[in-house]
């Protein structure tokens, strides 16, 4: 009995459509199919991070009819598993003949060549696309288990994911679908920054003290109507010790990913935190909400011993702020915070004071970056000269007020 074909055709496969079982059909009936499935880091080097992760793929593809084996592939460049297989044909549709995918295709067709590989291309599926099925299911939206989850899968996957703050349902739904194009790879927010300061400001309340918790979950629950990425919820200080525990039960329970708590400097300040981190762990009925401290100090010294203080009384993350600090001060602090041997993921604050580039802040591991209030910022301004606006246009056409004030049609009515 002659030997099978040996094939090779590769699939992120986190929502599967009649396109990627054309596909396998195909490869199926060329031999041996070997699936080089995507891994979760794979997938979020150029989109967000996968729904399912890999070894729920795993388990799906490999049931699949026709699959002989699933491995992974680590990369987006199929070369390395190609070395490996030595496949006589790969089998990919014929969509990405232009395009960023086509530097890949033409990598796949010269390693083929080596040993006379084949590469197979079966006609694009019409109909059929990824990108509207997943903003279908971003309609259907998430359960609180996987939001809750999806953080920690962040941290892990990517070298670092972006936040901006939300106030509404509104601002969500704008963190949740813009996306831009950079480089060949897609660009989007990876989660919202639920903040206290612009939960206040939209009520117009000039105290956030006075927005406890059960005001705030009126917010949240209308970003959870309208959204599926992980919110971070900034918890200001965090109240009182005594109701951080209902705080963190409230948050963890809807689904919210995690609580930033912000110190007030001071001498017993440490002491007081590591209270309340001991009071909010012990609360938690997951391992995957996470209690994030902020330090309000970036004097180097300073904040590094706050940073291993909290981080020793169980903090998941410590987030600084650039507002009023200067490049020097931040980059000091982030190159001697890594060395720190248990080092917790980094949340860093950007302001429009302080502007530092992704590609830097990568280099220093900086696990998030969070962009605060800058919605609200650019959306204040332009409501308020828009209503100027009305008002000054209005003010100049006195005349045509008149004309068509309640009275005059009143009066024409009536002559009519």
């Amino acid at each position: 009995m002659p030997k099978k074909k040996k094939v090779y055709a590769a699939l992120s496969a986190d929502i599967i459509h009649p396109g990627h079982l054309n596909i396998l059909n195909i490869a199926s009936d060329l031999g041996e199919l070997t699936v080089g499935l995507l891994t979760d880091e794979a997938i979020a080097s150029y989109k967000r991070i996968p729904y399912m992760n890999y070894y729920e793929r795993q388990l799906v593809i490999s049931s699949m009819k026709g699959v002989h084996r699933v491995i992974e592939q680590t990369t987006l460049d199929y070369v390395p598993n190609l070395k490996k297989l030595k496949p006589d044909f790969v089998v990919h549709g014929d969509d990405w003949k232009e395009g960023v995918q086509s530097e890949t295709r033409a990598r796949v067709i010269e390693t083929l060549s080596e040993w006379g590989g084949k590469l197979v291309e079966p006609a694009y599926t019409e109909n059929v696309s990824s990108t509207r099925l997943q903003t279908s299911i971003k309609k259907v939206g998430t359960t609180p288990g996987r939001r809750l989850s999806s953080l920690r899968r962040l941290i892990q996957l990517k070298p670092i994911s972006r936040f901006i703050d939300v106030h509404n349902g509104l601002t969500g739904s704008i963190v949740e679908y813009t996306a831009t194009t950079k480089k060949g790879k897609k660009v989007e927010f990876d989660g919202m920054w639920a903040s206290s300061i612009t939960d206040s400001t939209v009520r117009a309340w000039p105290d956030m003290d006075a927005l406890d918790i059960t005001v705030r979950v009126q917010t949240l629950n209308e970003l959870l109507e309208v959204t599926t990425k992980p919110i971070i919820f900034d918890g200001d200080t965090g109240g009182l010790p005594r109701n951080f525990s209902f705080t963190v039960k409230t948050l963890e329970r809807l689904g919210v990913s995690s609580i930033v708590i912000k110190e007030k400097i001071g001498p017993k300040s440490i002491a007081e935190f590591e209270e309340k981190l001991r009071i909010g762990k012990a609360a938690q009925a997951t391992d995957d909400f996470m209690i994030i401290v902020g330090i309000d100090s970036l004097v180097y010294g300073e904040a590094l011993t706050r940073a291993k203080a909290y981080i020793k009384a169980g903090a998941d993350g410590i987030m600084i702020y650039t507002k009023g600090a200067d490049l020097t001060e931040v980059s000091r602090f982030l190159f001697e915070y890594n060395k720190i041997p248990n080092r917790r993921p980094l949340v860093l604050s950007i302001t429009n004071e302080l502007q530092i580039a992704e590609d830097l802040l990568k280099e220093y591991k900086v696990n998030i970056v969070v962009y605060e209030d800058y919605l609200l910022r650019s959306a204040f301004p332009a409501m308020q000269k828009c209503a100027k606006l009305i008002l000054e246009n209005q003010l100049q056409n006195d005349d045509i007020g008149e004309l068509m004030s309640i009275n005059n049609i009143r009066d024409l009515s009536v002559k009519g």
